[in-house]
């Protein structure tokens, strides 16, 4: 059996007390989420630039 990519993966990660915060990319558009991980809530949004943009990365991650 072929080994299947990876549809998202961790780019960016970081603990904030009793929650985290991860930046997720799709690996096939290449575009970001911030991940907000809490005790109970959590949230997905795309990640925005500072024009209001989706960040969109063009070197996909392997």
């Amino acid at each position: 059996m072929r080994d299947k990519k990876k549809r998202f993966v961790v780019k960016e990660e970081q603990s904030l007390g009793f929650g985290a915060v991860q930046i997720v990319v799709d690996t096939e558009t290449g575009v970001n989420y911030l991940l907000t991980i809490d005790t109970g809530v959590s949230g997905l949004t795309p990640l925005l630039d500072r024009n209001g943009a989706v960040v969109i990365d063009t070197v996909l991650p392997e």
